[in-house]
């Protein structure tokens, strides 16, 4: 029977006495698990960024009426010519409205669906900005300010002002900050806008939006669905879009389908009109993984041959083992232990280095104005990371030490005490 607690002293004993060379082999593993601590923190919560950077903005399912050309021409129904090959030249788009027929029972029956998370109306409008001479051309979206903070966080794009202040101020405006820098305008100031063909109305500014993309601010701003339906003369179900959120984004392709049948009306999936954002994360995640991997991979080989040497070194200490009345499987569970216990104090070592350095990181400021919400370096405590780094701690240290101690079990003592 093996006794273990006499073999994990002697497994110690051996440590302490020798604690220059397992200093080293703890350090090999703690510096190993530690960087990828701090790598994979850092690279995912980068990513992450980058994501919550478009995704937070953009609806899982986005419902609009289509403009189009009309599948059936007239020719064609005119029974004369039906069985010809007819060409027509210069299509037009078939007398469509823009906006969406019955839009306010859609939201109520999307809001039912157990799928859906929230389902919001906007109206979308091209206008003109006018400021004493200058006149700039961009976009008015409508939209239900709290709504539109609940589920796709407009807030965090708000850089003075809220949402809440568009909210309660009649005839307000969120203005994207590089309108707002162009004519000079601050917070409490009005500007004119005018729709094309229509009318010119003052509203008063009551914050500023900044998306980080600077095409985007300097066209972009929001008003109330209200104020919008006034400035363009329509009544109060006026609506020309839905922007839907889901618990679950995989069931936004199947959902959008079935919308587009249902409704017939045109519903465009997030990965569809992200499709190629998509790819971008995908490859940006592979890259991360695999420089992880092969950290991990040169980590292990490094504590394989750190521990290598330490049990080489032993050779003699082997032999008096065996000597004494030792087994060979006896041996081997002495250096067994070795292993694991540099194995787990370099591996809880290696994640208190990640995380603090991961912590680091996260205190350093990075401030631009493309990404306003950003203060700091973003990082991504998951913790599974940490209980990825600590097996794999513990597995490459048993291999390490497992392949050694195989050798070391089969030595002949005789001819150990022989060579010396």
């Amino acid at each position: 029977m093996t006794n273990w607690r006499l073999i994990l002293s002697i497994g110690k004993t051996h440590l302490l006495t020798k604690i220059k060379q397992t200093s080293i082999a703890a350090l090999g593993v703690t510096f190993g698990i530690g960087s990828y601590i701090t790598l994979v923190c850092f690279m995912t919560g980068l990513n992450a960024m980058l994501d919550n950077l478009i995704l937070n903005q953009t609806p899982h399912i986005h419902i609009y009426n289509e403009i189009e050309p009309s599948q059936n021409q007239p020719v064609e129904m005119y029974y004369g010519v039906k069985d010809n090959f007819n060409v027509v030249h210069s299509i037009k788009p078939k007398l469509n409205q823009k906006n969406i027929h019955n839009a306010l029972p859609i939201i109520h029956y999307l809001n039912e669906n157990e799928q859906v998370r929230g389902a919001i109306p906007q109206i979308k409008t091209q206008i003109f900005y006018i400021a004493g001479s200058i006149e700039l051309g961009g976009n008015l979206t409508g939209i239900n300010p709290i709504e539109e903070l609940r589920l796709f966080n407009i807030g965090d794009y708000i850089v003075e002002g809220s949402a809440e202040a568009l909210k309660n101020t009649d005839n307000g405006i969120l203005l994207g900050i590089g309108i707002a820098k162009k004519m000079s305008l601050k917070i409490g100031d009005r500007v004119q806008v005018s729709p094309i063909g229509g009318d010119v109305f003052p509203l008063k500014i009551v914050g500023f939006y900044q998306s980080g993309i600077a095409d985007v601010d300097a066209i972009q701003s929001f008003a109330n669905i209200k104020t919008v339906q006034r400035i363009l003369g329509r009544p109060n179900n006026y609506l020309t879009d839905i922007n839907v959120k889901l618990y679950d984004i995989e069931n936004a392709i199947p959902l959008s389908k079935t919308i587009q049948k249902q409704f017939n009306l045109k519903a465009v999936d997030i990965k569809t009109a992200n499709a190629q954002f998509e790819t971008g994360t995908t490859i940006r995640n592979l890259i991360t993984y695999a420089v992880s991997i092969t950290l991990l991979i040169v980590a292990g080989f490094g504590i394989y041959n750190i521990l290598n040497m330490l049990i080489y070194e032993k050779m003699n200490d082997i032999a008096i083992l065996k000597a004494t009345g030792f087994s060979g499987r006896d041996v081997q569970f002495v250096f067994m232990s070795q292993a694991m216990i540099i194995g787990f104090v370099g591996g809880i070592l290696g994640l208190i280095i990640g995380f603090g350095l991961a912590s680091l990181i996260d205190t350093i400021p990075f401030k631009t104005e493309a990404l306003p919400t950003i203060e700091t370096y973003p990082i991504n405590m998951n913790p599974l990371f940490f209980i990825i780094g600590f097996s794999f701690a513990m597995l490459s240290t048993f291999l390490a030490g497992y392949l050694p101690s195989k050798r070391a079990r089969k030595i002949d003592p005789v001819k150990i005490i022989r060579g010396q």
